[in-house]
């Protein structure tokens, strides 16, 4: 399960957290906030699968499904690494301090993410419990997809707009206020 990869959960939720203080608008922020907010559940759904399935395995499965090292080091916590077992980075986060790139990677991430559950809802095609769980998972996904490129057509528009900006005529008859210093 993708609970602490690259791809992971763990990683989405921390990143758009992160990336939501540098966009442009309260729209873009509130995307990203709710999304990372909605990871935080799903890395919750994801460790709660895991744990039931290794909570009343025994020494024979766990080394069976080649988990042994991972018993060794974390018995049956649930430990925030990939698939492969690498440990959790904050190199996964991604955040590039360019709202496009930022909005990009998380277009990508999400693909990714979807991608990942497919692949799992194929290797766990015979257990009911795990799949349905999994194929919800995916679905947000996807409807995370469409939520960043709502933003991200937003920041460009935004970002495409043009400036404008007001000059007095005549400042010496101007209620705007910009002569302040000449009273």
């Amino acid at each position: 399960m993708e609970y602490g990869g690259p791809d992971g959960e763990l990683a989405a939720s921390l990143r758009y957290l992160s990336q939501r203080f540098a966009m442009p608008d309260q729209k873009s922020k509130a995307i990203l906030n709710d999304i990372g907010t909605e990871e935080l559940a799903h890395l919750e759904m994801v460790g709660s699968i895991v744990h039931q399935l290794t909570k009343n395995a025994s020494i024979e499965e766990i080394e069976k499904a080649g988990l042994g090292a991972y018993y060794t080091d974390h018995g049956v916590d649930v430990y925030p690494q990939s698939a492969a077992g690498v440990p959790f980075t904050a190199a996964y986060l991604a955040c590039k301090g360019d709202i496009i790139a930022n909005l990009q990677e998380d277009l990508a991430a999400e693909q990714k993410a979807r991608a990942t559950y497919e692949k799992l809802i194929d290797l766990c095609r015979d257990e009911p419990d795990v799949v349905d769980p999994l194929r919800y998972l995916r679905e947000r996904e996807i409807v995370h997809f469409q939520r960043f490129g709502e933003a991200l057509r937003g920041v460009q528009d935004k970002l495409a707009e043009k400036k404008f900006y007001m000059n007095c005529d005549n400042m010496q008859t101007s209620d705007c206020g910009c002569n302040k210093d000449n009273d």
